[in-house]
């Protein structure tokens, strides 16, 4: 195996310097990027913000033409391109619905994105569609459908697949396993990597009243192909505790820049999402919370990931 290419420690990194086009063959850049909204299109063309990429939902685009199409052709030409889907439904007790996936098959073969992701959460059943990513018990019959259901992605799509750990609000009594250790069963058993939402963690964790740090501790870390990072919004439940709700519709909170930091100092500067999908704000809002990630993301020496290998810059 060859060496591994290592940057001077002393400069930026490589993948945080450079213009709209810059970036990582073969995937998306190790820089912050923001989801592309329709409201920003023309101000994407306009200014040419240095972003590291842009993130669109997928089912958004599922259609054959239109201005949508038109703008993200144009905005694709410059930046690099995330699809993140919300309706494949991965963990629903029924079949793949294989209309919706070669739709999407169709999308990644028109625009070639960087990176493409999904929620480990089901939103369908028996012929009715859920606005909502519901949550699963992680039991051995859920593993082998998840499982099943994330083998049938890959292949259909020709393309490996990031699995994004979802926001939850209750559990399943039934559970025989945590969530980490069920997250971690299907990644070995799929070869698919993890989509680490930094917010969906401080979330779950919040309301489950467990340790942040430790459920990302027990997580397999050199799996992660991205982070997104989002707001959320506050609120008590029924026996007036703490509940955080996953809004995307603020900015991100201290507590998940402090996480988010954490994970950095572990895996190095890895492609970041800022996610703001409510009361969404001018895109130079957005562009500063990005630059906020890749300031985090500059300052970390080490270790640093390059290619397959764990080094040390």
């Amino acid at each position: 195996m060859p060496a591994p290419r290592v940057s001077d420690s002393r400069a930026r990194p490589a993948a945080l310097l450079g213009g709209p086009s810059s970036g990582l063959a073969g995937g998306l850049p190790a820089r912050a990027g923001v989801g592309l909204k329709p409201r920003h299109f023309r101000d994407v063309l306009d200014t040419r913000p240095d972003i590291g990429f842009f993130e669109v939902h997928a089912e958004n685009y599922m259609v054959d033409g239109g201005p949508f199409h038109h703008f993200l052709g144009r905005i694709g030409d410059l930046y690099p391109l995330s699809l993140h889907g919300v309706g494949l439904s991965i963990g629903a007790e029924g079949a793949l619905d294989e209309a919706h996936l070669a739709r999407l098959a169709g999308l990644i073969e028109r625009y070639q994105p960087a990176a493409f992701s999904e929620h480990l959460a089901w939103s369908g059943h028996g012929g009715v569609f859920f606005n909502d990513l519901l949550p699963l018990p992680y039991d051995r019959a859920t593993l082998a459908r998840v499982c099943e259901h994330v083998e049938r992605v890959q292949q259909r799509l020709k393309r490996r697949m990031l699995l994004e750990n979802p926001a939850t609000y209750v559990e399943f009594a039934a559970s025989t396993m945590s969530e980490t250790q069920f997250l971690s069963k299907v990644l070995q058993r799929t070869g698919c990597g993890l989509l680490l939402d930094v917010n969906n963690v401080h979330v779950s964790c919040t309301n489950h009243q467990r340790d942040a740090p430790a459920y990302i501790d027990a997580l397999p870390l050199d799996a992660v192909g991205q982070i997104h990072l989002a707001g959320f919004a506050s609120d008590t439940d029924a026996a007036g505790a703490p509940l955080l709700i996953d809004s995307h519709g603020a900015p991100v909170d201290e507590a998940v820049w402090r996480l988010y930091a954490a994970v950095v100092a572990q895996l190095g500067a890895v492609p970041t999402l800022l996610e703001r999908d409510n009361d969404v704000p001018s895109l130079d809002t957005l562009v500063a919370e990005a630059r906020r990630a890749e300031d985090i993301m500059a300052a970390t020496v080490q270790p640093r990931r390059c290619d397959n290998d764990w080094v040390n810059s």
